[in-house]
């Protein structure tokens, strides 16, 4: 498996954005307890939507946050929803006592994910095969899976200096899901799992949105045809979506040099020469760096000045002016 598939342009911009994160260190516990508390309702939300949990964000607060029972919602949606909080705090609790990754987490999450819903399943290795809805892959035989787990692990220790942390990550989600070591909660296991590896090297937990389900599952099945590039890309926008989340968080809002205040598209086509239509264009490919907020794209200023500056020879160019 190759190191160089991830966009350079889009590590430099994920780097560049941790970098200047960083320089924000230590940070405010309660801008922190604020952002966690975010992540967590936004994480789980979006997690179990992908797989079929029709709570909205709205309710799933509700859930995990106030205990509250939602009408005409099953029992399995109401502990799918607690069970992967509950596993969210896990893992922080886990990233604290400066643990390595290994079988336990992820058994332990696993049990988690799965409690009150399938507890015989939860925390073991799946016994029987099993197919995927939609998907050209076939997972492995149930015989094989502790040793591909095995193998799992010494890919990890072996590639987990050599990789980008974006890379290392995507890649652990990818190779989770293709190994599908249990009969069920294996996609929500695999995201929690690459979420660890990017909260213990200091990133904030990336969070794929279930309005970029089909996305997520077309990049899946580009990997399983041995085109990884688009599936690494496509977890390398979402991590750099999250550092642009916690880097306007932690801008002063009166700082007038602030350049990672959101602005919609509509705002944006006012500061250049392009309309809203091709503006979403850019930022649907990737080509302009922007976050997916519900189901509407924000970029910044900076964003903008980046983009031109890539297309400084094209004739339709950002009028800096109004910078």
């Amino acid at each position: 498996m190759v190191s160089d598939i991830l966009n350079p342009d889009l590590l430099k911009s994920i780097e560049g954005k941790k970098h200047e994160l960083d320089s924000f260190r230590p940070f405010s516990a309660e801008i922190v307890r604020k952002l966690e508390e975010q992540f967590t309702v936004e994480w789980t939300y979006n997690s179990n939507a992908i797989e079929g949990n029709t709570l909205s964000l709205n309710e799933t607060e509700l859930v995990i946050n106030k205990g509250l029972t939602i009408g005409r919602k099953s029992l399995k949606e109401h502990f799918e929803a607690i069970n992967h909080k509950d596993g969210i705090q896990y893992l922080y609790d886990f990233v604290k006592k400066k643990k390595e990754l290994d079988e336990d987490i992820i058994l332990a999450l696993h049990k988690i994910i799965l409690k009150n819903i399938d507890d015989t399943e939860g925390g073991h290795y799946r016994t029987s095969n099993v197919m995927i809805t939609g998907a050209i892959h076939i997972p492995p035989s149930a015989i094989k899976i502790q040793r591909l787990m095995n193998e799992f692990f010494e890919w990890y220790y072996e590639n987990k200096k050599k990789l980008s942390v974006t890379e290392l990550a995507a890649w652990v989600h990818y190779k989770m899901v293709y190994i599908h070591p249990f009969i069920d909660g294996n996609g929500r296991t695999a995201r929690l799992i690459m979420n660890l590896i990017l909260i213990q090297n200091g990133y904030p937990p990336a969070v794929i949105l279930n309005v970029d389900r089909q996305k997520y599952y077309r990049t899946l099945k580009d990997a399983d045809r041995e085109k990884y590039n688009s599936f690494i890309n496509f977890i390398g926008r979402s991590i750099e979506r999250s550092l642009l989340i916690y880097l306007n968080a932690f801008k002063s809002k009166n700082d007038k040099k602030d350049k990672y205040g959101y602005i919609s598209l509509q705002e944006a086509s006012k500061l250049c020469d392009y309309g809203i239509e091709y503006l979403s264009y850019l930022a649907r490919t990737g080509k302009l760096q922007a976050v997916k907020i519900r189901r509407n794209w924000m970029t910044t200023r900076e964003a903008l000045l980046e983009y031109v500056g890539k297309t400084k020879n094209l004739p339709r160019t950002i009028r800096t002016k109004n910078f």
